[in-house]
């Protein structure tokens, strides 16, 4: 049995309510909140995520899943640059606009930002910015799984990272 939250009622879910489940599982699982960045012909888009997670330190390497109805998704290719920014607690404003409430366009008017070492938007006052080449890009379901290698990477002073879980801030 299942509510309109998601929650069970402590019985393993299957079938036609297996999605609702999951989304309502996946609801309780925290994450730091992030936006990636990439260039294409019409300029620089973003996107926030929470699904990024370091995949090896050697070779430095991050998995990021992207819908593939997402704006960056176009921009991922196999030798292609993102910049992985990893928001601050003070930076839920950025999160929102780079999570759709704000048009595409206007995305970089909010927060500072700077071009990393391939050109790409780098925000300041991030926990920490990530310069990557994709090295894989695998389709499953509606996303793609990029595997991208860290080239470069800029540290903030302080650790007081964005954390989202059940569709809030913490």
């Amino acid at each position: 049995m299942t509510d309109e939250r998601g929650t069970t009622t402590g019985e393993m879910m299957a079938g036609d309510d297996l999605a609702v489940a999951f989304k309502g599982a996946m609801r309780r699982l925290a994450s730091g909140v992030a936006v990636a960045t990439a260039r294409g012909d019409d300029g620089p888009t973003g996107m926030a995520a929470t699904s990024i997670t370091s995949l090896t330190v050697e070779p430095p390497a991050v998995l990021l899943c992207v819908n593939r109805t997402a704006s960056l998704h176009p921009m991922l290719g196999i030798g292609g640059n993102i910049c992985i920014n990893l928001l601050s607690r003070d930076q839920q404003d950025v999160s929102a606009a780079f999570g759709g409430a704000v048009p595409r366009e206007q995305r970089f008017t909010i927060g500072h930002w700077r071009d990393d070492m391939h050109g790409l938007p780098m925000l300041d006052g991030a926990q920490a910015n990530l310069a990557c080449t994709i090295e894989a890009l695998t389709p499953y379901g509606t996303h793609s799984i990029a595997i991208a290698r860290i080239d470069a990477v800029r540290l903030s002073d302080d650790i007081d990272p964005l954390i989202y879980q059940n569709g809030k801030y913490l």
